[in-house]
């Protein structure tokens, strides 16, 4: 009986996985797999914790599949999610900060192509924009993992790096844990549909509300 109610949230989810998510079938259906066993919470930390340092599967995967399986239980595995995500977030930008000057100095000597111009170009948007690159890495489907280990080149703050983070990644997977919270199965419809563009549209308001304020009388 817990197989086949397994095998039904597994299949549930991969025959309507999100389009933009789809980077490695394997890996994702993968993952699905573990959503129902004794093993579902522990899968959700490791994925949650190894996605931004070098898992190219984003542990929205789990947070869906489990909230799928018990609704009521979604907004708990949203927010531990997060808080594992930021963990190993902040791991890779440590890890950025430890061997920074060795990787930048490389890809600053190379020639070929001016790639070490455009290396030390990066690194200067990166450090102007550090805000909305974290932000909208930790909010969107834009890949946290390489904003994060950017971070650590940038030599980001590390505890602006947290902050952020927190805030944008509890933002992202607390709501999708709240939506299986609130209206359960049908929640995933819309997460699969609509919720990439959603977190979009609310950093481009940000963003045009951060832009007025500082060109408005709040400057």
């Amino acid at each position: 009986m817990a197989e086949n109610q397994e095998n039904s949230v597994a299949d549930g989810l991969s025959k309507k996985n999100i389009k933009s998510w789809e980077i490695h079938k394997k890996l994702y259906n993968w993952f699905l797999k573990w959503v129902e066993t004794k093993y579902g919470m522990t899968v959700l930390v490791l994925l949650a914790f190894f996605e931004p340092i070098c898992v190219p599967v984003p542990a929205d995967v789990m947070v869906l599949g489990m909230s799928l399986a018990k609704p009521k239980k979604g907004i708990k595995y949203g927010l531990i999610c997060a808080f594992f995500s930021v963990l190993g977030g902040t791991t890779a930008l440590l890890t950025g900060l430890l061997i920074g000057d060795g990787v930048i100095g490389f890809f600053s000597s190379i020639e070929f192509m001016h790639i070490g111009e455009k290396t030390q170009k990066a690194l200067e948007l990166y450090e102007e924009y550090d805000f909305w690159a974290i932000s909208i890495s930790a909010l969107t489907p834009v890949p946290y993992m390489i904003f994060s280990w950017l971070a650590g080149l940038a030599k980001v703050s590390v505890l602006k790096f947290v902050l952020i983070s927190l805030v944008f990644r509890t933002l992202r997977f607390g709501t999708e844990g709240l939506l299986f919270y609130l209206f359960g199965e049908k929640a995933r419809d819309f997460i699969e549909k609509h919720f990439n563009t959603v977190t979009i549209l609310v950093m481009i308001l940000l963003a045009g509300l951060a832009f007025l304020f500082k060109y408005s009388g709040g400057a």
